[in-house]
C-alpha cells in the first residue's frame, strides 16, 4: 500500500503561557503587558493567509492507514519523526494490522524500537494496544475520542491527531509548537494545552479547522521558534501583537 504523509505533532512538554503583568511598588511593571486574543476578522485573516500559502500541509510521518498513523503517533514521544519513520520503514509493510503486529511479539517489536527511546515501554504499549484494538473494537482504530484515549499509550493529543488525519474530523492537537505559537501571537491564551486547544476550538471558522493544527505547527516548527522567532520570514507580522516580535 502506498504510504501518505501528513503533519503529525510529537508529543513534548509544553512552555508555560506568557505572564500577565505585575506592578512594582511605584506601579512600574515588570513584565510586558500580555495582548488579548485576537479579535474574529483577524483570527480569520491569519488562518486565510496560511491556507494561501500551504493548501495541504504535510508532515513527516510515514504511515498507510489509520492503524498504522495510531502506531507511529504513539511510537514519536520523545523523539523525532525521522527516527520513527527509519523504525517503521520494514516494519509497517509486513504489520499493517493488530494481527500482524501481535504476531511479531513483544521481544521482536522491542528490538525494533530500541533506537527510539524508551523501547520497552513503547513495545509493551504496542502490544497491549493491539490486544485491546482487537478485543473492544474488531481490530479497527476507533473514531470516537473516548475510545482512542482509552487505549495504552494513547493520550487526548495522540487522539486529536488520528481523528484529524486519519478521520478527517475537525480537532485540534496541542503540542509544543500550537501552545507557543497561539499564546505567543496570540490567538488562544491558555496555562495548560486543553486550555488552548478549547479556546482555538471556539475561535477557528470552521473553514479552517481541518488543518488548523498543522498550520499552526509548521508555523511554529520553522517560523515562529521558541528561541529565536524568525520575523523577518513571518507571513503574519502586522497581525502578530506579541511583546517578542522582532519586526
Amino acid at each position: 500500500m502506498a504510504q501518505m504523509k501528513r503533519t503529525v505533532p510529537r508529543a513534548k512538554r509544553p512552555a508555560t503561557a506568557p505572564p500577565e503583568t505585575t506592578l512594582k511598588p511605584g506601579g512600574k511593571s515588570r513584565t510586558p503587558r500580555r495582548p488579548k486574543p485576537a479579535d474574529p476578522a483577524t483570527v480569520r485573516e491569519i488562518f486565510t493567509r496560511f491556507r494561501a500559502a500551504n493548501p495541504q500541509p504535510t508532515g513527516d510521518l510515514d504511515f498507510a492507514n489509520p492503524f498504522t498513523l495510531l502506531i507511529a503517533v504513539v511510537l514519536s514521544a520523545q523523539t523525532t519523526d525521522a527516527g520513527v519513520n527509519k523504525a517503521t520503514h520494514d516494519l509497517f509493510p509486513i504489520a499493517d494490522t493488530p494481527q500482524k503486529m501481535l504476531a511479531l511479539g513483544e521481544a521482536h517489536l522491542r528490538e525494533r524500537f530500541k533506537p527510539l527511546g524508551f523501547f520497552n515501554t513503547k513495545a509493551k504499549n504496542v502490544v497491549a494496544l493491539c490486544e485491546q484494538l482487537i478485543a473492544k473494537h474488531g481490530g479497527q482504530v476507533p473514531t470516537r475520542r473516548e475510545e482512542l484515549e482509552a487505549l495504552p499509550g494513547v493520550g487526548r493529543k495522540t487522539a486529536n491527531v488520528v481523528l484529524n488525519v486519519a478521520f478527517a474530523q475537525p480537532t485540534i492537537a496541542v503540542d509544543t509548537h500550537v501552545f507557543r505559537v497561539s499564546n505567543r501571537i496570540p490567538l488562544a491564551i491558555g496555562a495548560m494545552p486543553l486550555d488552548v486547544e478549547l479556546g482555538l476550538e471556539k475561535i477557528i471558522p470552521a473553514e479552517f479547522k481541518t488543518h488548523a493544527h498543522h498550520w499552526l505547527i509548521l508555523h511554529g516548527r520553522y517560523t515562529c521558534k521558541a528561541r529565536r522567532p524568525e520575523c523577518e520570514r513571518c507571513i503574519i507580522p502586522d497581525l502578530c501583537r506579541s511583546p517578542e516580535k522582532r519586526v
